[in-house]
């Protein structure tokens, strides 16, 4: 039995590699603070090139080209957004070099909100880089139903 055990957990592709958490958190909440600080520049050299970034409208599923058109007024009006973690966690690929995130985020705009992504470990100096992020607004069960029907009967 300890062998089975033993066997599904190093099987498991979620390994946690305890020394690269502390990477993925600081990149997550340096980009974070970016958006705050409407730093644009900044933001935007936390996505890989190819990332997809899905928004909360259905719409919204985005290149990262086509996520900088959209937020560039915001970031030019000195105003993007504030998000800040509240709990996350990470999972990792055997390798060490592919990190699953989800997070739970205190947003003024919001509310409560959630972020779930990727990360790959890129280029030579090794930094965690988002390859999708999706941000998502949690609807609790107990309003769903009002939820659902609201969305239903929205303008698309």
């Amino acid at each position: 039995m300890r062998a089975f055990a033993l066997a599904l957990i190093l099987g498991c592709a979620h390994v946690p590699v305890h020394g690269r958490r502390a990477d993925v958190d600081r990149a997550l909440d340096e980009w974070h603070a970016a958006a705050a600080a409407a730093d644009e520049v900044r933001y935007f050299s936390y996505f890989q090139k190819n990332a997809i970034f899905f928004g909360t409208d259905p719409a919204e599923r985005w290149s990262v080209a086509e996520f900088r058109a959209y937020a560039h007024p915001y970031f030019a009006k000195g105003k993007a957004w504030a998000f800040r973690a509240v709990r996350r966690a990470v999972f990792f690929a055997a390798d060490g070099r592919t990190a699953w995130i989800d997070e739970d985020l205190d947003t003024p705009n919001l509310g409560p909100a959630r972020g779930t992504g990727v990360l790959v470990l890129a280029g030579a100096g090794g930094r965690w880089q988002i390859a999708q992020y999706s941000l998502s607004v949690p609807i609790p069960n107990g309003i769903f139903k009002d939820v659902k029907a609201l969305i239903e009967h929205a303008p698309r």
